[in-house]
């Protein structure tokens, strides 16, 4: 990915997360993602006092992006409160594997502006994807 590209995400990703309703843990997360075409969609973590109700960053920026009626991730980045890593959820990984090929890059940005990348098959290698359900 072209460094200014990173930037963008990184930047929106960060303000997405102050925007973060996170009364009770207080860990505002943001994230944002590219589609092939170029569009960028962001969201942040939407805490609920039934806390098995919340949503993750990562999961509102792919709802936003399907809203939009987009259906790929070429990346996705995921801004972290603080200076260390901030990576995805179990359940983030495979929503982000439903929308991502293997190789899709996923980069975890620090609040020191640190990064990290990998991709979503290293996350989650062997995910279960629409495919599997033909079988």
């Amino acid at each position: 990915m072209k460094n200014n590209n990173l930037e963008q995400l990184s930047k929106l990703a960060f303000d997405a997360q102050k925007n973060s309703h996170s009364p009770y843990s207080n860990f505002k997360v943001g994230a944002a993602l590219l589609t092939p075409s170029g569009d960028i969609f962001s969201g942040c973590n939407v805490e609920s006092a039934a806390f098995p109700l919340g949503q993750c960053a990562e999961a509102t920026a792919i709802g936003n992006m399907v809203t939009h009626g987009h259906k790929r991730i070429s990346h996705i980045v995921i801004a972290s409160p603080n200076d260390d890593f901030c990576f995805p959820c179990g359940g983030c990984r495979q929503k982000i594997a439903e929308f991502a090929t293997d190789d899709t890059p996923v980069t975890m940005v620090s609040k020191s502006g640190e990064t990290h990348e990998t991709t979503i098959g290293t996350l989650l290698p062997n995910a279960f994807r629409a495919h599997d359900l033909d079988k």
